[in-house]
Formats: C-alpha cells, sequence, structure tokens
C-alpha cells in the first residue's frame, strides 16, 4: 500500500494573498503611521524584545520548596536559603504562590518587610515594590502595615509609593480607600499626584471592568494637563476588549499610533483578540502582515488566537496561507507546531483524509510532532467516521515514532473497532496498550 504520508510530488498550488486595498484598514494604517514616526528607525529592534521568550527565572527552585513546606516554615526556609536569587520584583512567581496557599505568599511579604526594616532600609523603591507585590497578591492590608512601619521609621513617602498603595487598593476592588489616598495625595504639597497617579487608575479600573471610571480618569490626566502615553493606552485597549467594546478599542488604537507612539505587544495582542472576536479575517490578515514586515516573533498566544478563529470559520485555506507566511519568516518553534497541529485539526473536522496525511507528512519532515492528544483522537475519529481503517493503521504506525497514545486515544480506538465489527484490531490495540503501561 502507498505510503499516504509522503509529501506530494508537485507542491500546493501558490496561495494568492488578498490585499486589502482601501487604507482604512488596520494593519496599513498602522504601518503607515509607524514608517513617519519618529521612533520608525526603532521598530524592528523594539518588536524583537517585546517578542523574545522570557527566561526561566533563577528563583524557581526556591519557589518549589516554598511549595512544598509548611506554612511553619516559610520563614525559617527563607532565612537559611540564599535569597539574594530571588526575583522580588517577579510577580508571577508570587501569584503562583498565592494561587496554592495565600497565607504562604502572605508570610513572604512579611519576611521581605522584617528584613527591610532590620536592614534599616531607606530607600523608597524597595518599600514601593513591596507594597505593589502586596497588590498583586490582593492583601490590602499588608500593604498598608508596610506603608505605615515605613512612615513610623522617619522615612517620607513620595507619590510613587502613593500610586503603589492605589494600586494594591485596585487590586484587590477596595476603590473606597483608592479614593480616599487619591484626595490625600490632592491635599499634600509633597506627594501631588503624577502622571502614573491617573495612569494607576485607568489601569486599576480596566481590570475591574468599569469602563465608565476607566474612561473618566483617562479624560481626567488630560484635564490634569498629562499627557497620554502607552501604558495610558495599554489598559484602555485592554478595558475596551475585555468588554467587547471593539469599537472603543480600534478608537484608542488609532488615537496612539496617530499620536506616534509605537505599541507594545500587550497593545497588538488585545487589538488581534479583538478582531477575531469580531470574526473580521481581512483585518487579521492585515495586522499580521504589519507584524511580520516589522520584523516581529510572534507569540504562541497570538497563534492560538489565530487558530481558534480559522477554525471557528472553517478557513483552512487561510490557515495554510498563514503557515507558509511564518515558516518563510521564521517563527519559533511552538509557534509553527501549533499550526501544524490547528491545520491538521481543521481537516480532521472536515473529514478530509488526504489533507490530513499531507499535512501529517509535511509536519513530520519539517520536524514537528503532535503534541495534544485531542488533536490525534479527532484524526482517529475522523478515520472512523469514513470507515478508512486499514488508513488509520498506517497513520498510527506513521507517529507511533513521536508520539505515545494516550488512554483516551486507546479507548476511542477501541471502541471504534468494536462498533466497526472489527474484532480482531482489538487484541493488537490491549497488547500496546499493555506495553505501554496503561493495562
Amino acid at each position: 500500500m502507498i505510503n499516504r504520508f509522503k509529501l506530494r510530488n508537485s507542491h500546493d498550488t501558490a496561495i494568492n494573498t488578498h490585499h486589502l486595498e482601501t487604507t482604512m484598514a488596520l494593519a496599513c494604517r498602522v504601518l503607515s503611521v509607524a514608517r513617519t514616526s519618529s521612533s520608525r528607525c526603532s521598530v524592528h529592534g523594539k518588536f524583537e524584545r517585546l517578542f523574545s521568550n522570557q527566561q526561566v527565572s533563577s528563583s524557581s527552585l526556591l519557589l518549589n520548596r516554598l511549595l512544598q513546606i509548611p506554612k511553619s516554615q516559610i520563614k525559617t526556609t527563607l532565612d537559611s536559603d540564599d535569597t539574594s536569587q530571588f526575583s522580588w520584583d517577579s510577580h508571577s512567581l508570587l501569584a503562583t504562590l498565592r494561587s496554592s496557599s495565600p497565607e504562604k505568599a502572605q508570610l513572604v511579604l512579611e519576611w521581605r518587610l522584617e528584613k527591610l526594616l532590620k536592614e534599616n532600609e531607606t530607600s523608597l523603591d524597595r518599600y514601593s515594590s513591596l507594597i505593589t507585590l502586596c497588590g498583586k497578591i490582593r492583601n490590602v492590608s499588608l500593604a498598608m502595615r508596610v506603608f505605615t512601619l515605613m512612615e513610623s521609621r522617619g522615612i517620607k513617602p513620595d507619590s510613587s509609593v502613593f500610586d503603589s498603595l492605589i494600586s494594591a487598593c485596585l487590586c484587590s476592588g477596595d476603590v473606597v480607600t483608592a479614593l480616599s489616598l487619591f484626595e490625600i495625595m490632592m491635599g499634600s504639597e509633597d506627594y501631588k499626584p503624577t502622571s502614573e497617579t491617573y495612569d494607576t487608575f485607568v489601569s486599576g479600573f480596566s481590570s475591574l471592568g468599569n469602563a465608565d471610571a476607566m474612561q473618566k480618569w483617562y479624560l481626567a490626566k488630560k484635564a490634569a494637563g498629562f499627557s497620554a502615553n502607552v501604558q495610558t493606552y495599554e489598559s484602555l485597549v485592554f478595558g475596551c476588549v475585555k468588554l467587547r467594546d471593539f469599537d472603543g478599542a480600534d478608537r484608542y488604537f488609532k488615537e496612539m499610533m496617530w499620536l506616534g507612539f509605537m505599541p507594545s505587544l500587550f497593545v497588538i495582542e488585545n487589538v488581534l483578540e479583538g478582531l477575531c472576536k469580531c470574526r473580521n479575517v481581512v483585518q487579521v490578515k492585515e495586522s499580521m502582515k504589519f507584524l511580520l514586515d516589522g520584523g516581529c516573533k510572534i507569540s504562541v498566544n497570538m497563534a492560538e488566537k489565530l487558530i481558534k478563529l480559522y477554525c471557528e470559520l472553517r478557513k483552512v485555506d487561510e490557515m495554510e496561507e498563514l503557515l507558509v507566511t511564518l515558516m518563510k519568516n521564521d517563527q519559533a518553534h511552538e509557534v509553527l507546531q501549533r499550526v501544524h497541529c490547528g491545520i491538521i485539526r481543521m481537516y480532521a473536522m472536515l473529514d478530509r483524509l488526504d489533507d490530513i496525511e499531507y499535512s501529517v507528512g509535511r509536519m513530520s519532515k519539517e520536524g514537528f510532532a503532535f503534541k495534544c492528544a485531542d488533536d490525534v483522537e479527532k484524526v482517529i475519529c475522523s478515520y472512523f467516521r469514513c470507515k478508512a481503517y486499514d488508513r488509520l493503521d498506517l497513520f498510527l504506525d506513521h507517529i507511533k515514532d513521536s508520539y505515545k497514545l494516550t488512554r483516551s486515544a486507546y479507548d476511542f480506538l477501541i471502541a471504534g473497532y468494536r462498533r466497526a465489527g472489527l474484532s480482531e484490531k482489538l487484541d493488537p490495540v490491549i497488547n500496546d496498550m499493555k506495553l505501554a503501561g496503561i493495562l
């Protein structure tokens, strides 16, 4: 039998790239502004830094220890360990600890506070950072204690410390205290509200999903004589997308670009998410063209949004086009792997066996393999629906060296063969399960 997973001898018909001819298309509009802005020369470098993969934190081992030990040993462990490697600005680490045990996260920050006091620390930045971390674990009372103890040591707060305290309150949903702190700042001489103070409120209400308050604080910032910046627009776009106000997100994005600000990864991802939720395939393609023309690396998160959109709309040709484009632009291995599997998943949903087999062969030739059990199971189900049992055997043989079937995949096989009355195929499947240690 011919191996259907060999790549076809002739190359696929070239995919015609549709270009939106109106100047109102999102990406073209963005690209035009970006090329004429003063920051044009740094587009590639900025995107390269923004989309680079994050390095594994050296504090991971300590975090794992903190997750495993009882609460009573948290502070003694921190005292005895080399905490110089602990990233105190890593919000994600404390968030992970908080999700497992809020008490442990609080103990870690209490230990940090005790250490600052013992060392007679006078740096406002250190206290401000600690208050911010209290907000990330949604512990306003601890943030207030840090602030109070800092003042009791004769260390006078500045605007940034108040901003951190306001942020901690908003992260915890304590709007009343946040507004009270702002009133204190307004009546002071030493820590008047700054541009960052207003951004703190815009960001806070954006995260809380309060569009009215978010908009009011944005207008209040301008009324106070402060100009909007990238951070401001990040919050505005995020808030609008979160509330499914896609027109508002587009409006703020246009305003941001008109002012000459280069969009950050956060803004781009939110704009892309909004376009995907609107199912605006044309503008999605144009925005991707802008990103790739800028030399950026697409994130896995962005790839997943695109795959989800195209799968929902059954836009397999657009998915194929996306794969070709990403491969030409030397994208990350994981991103390409996700798109390969997304294409196969869509062909399986459509029961297009020839295309499944070609795509699996192409993926293998490029050095990729299945990672998600659901993708493999969808392919198996497609073969059963088409009653293509011999072709299913070929598929399983093709992937056996690169992918180990899960228990659920074996269950699909057993159920499918039984329905088809192919009892002779059951014994080999059961034997394979035993060899894999599943039975």
